[in-house]
């Protein structure tokens, strides 16, 4: 897992996909590619009253991830220092062998450039001390960037962090 995650309270966020643009407009990615995507997940009755919940999703950032194994250029690597996983954009021949690999739909198909995208926790900006775009565009704060091991302890995260784990056997 990497170093890093992108932790969201998902009680806070309203849906405005704030972080979509904003990484949309960082990345310089047209309509098609979502890195990130809200989950609607409702509505629900809670008490008699009907609730609807957003779930982040983006890229996990996993142990042994499919999507480097699916790879066959080496475009997809893995940063030694933080985990973080990112793609190659000269390297990438758009075969979109780590779409298809991911169980996640992390890596995202960019017509525009013929190559795949995803989520990279904006680590150029991370780089500089910067937090991501989509951190820095949430209106509500539900997103933050968050140290792995400073994780809440939730059945969530640890949910989360059994998946990631497994990775490629």
């Amino acid at each position: 897992m990497s170093k890093f995650i992108l932790f969201q309270d998902e009680k806070k966020c309203i849906s405005c996909r704030s972080c979509q643009v904003q990484c949309k407009v960082n990345k310089g990615l047209g309509v098609g590619p979502k890195p990130n995507q809200i989950i609607e997940v409702g509505p629900v009755e809670v008490n008699g009253r009907l609730k609807a919940n957003y779930v982040f999703l983006s890229c996990f950032h996993c142990d042994n991830p499919w999507c480097i194994a699916a790879c066959p250029n080496g475009a997809i690597q893995k940063r030694e220092e933080d985990g973080v996983i990112f793609i190659d954009q000269d390297r990438c021949a758009g075969c979109k062998s780590c779409i298809m690999a991911c169980p996640w739909s992390a890596p995202q198909w960019d017509a525009r450039k013929g190559k795949a995208v995803k989520c990279d926790l904006c680590k150029d900006r991370i780089d500089a001390g910067l937090k991501p775009a989509c951190v820095t565009a949430c209106p509500t704060n539900s997103l933050r960037l968050v140290r792995t091991e400073d994780l809440p302890d939730t059945k969530r995260v640890r949910f989360v962090r059994e998946l990631v784990a497994r990775g490629v056997s």
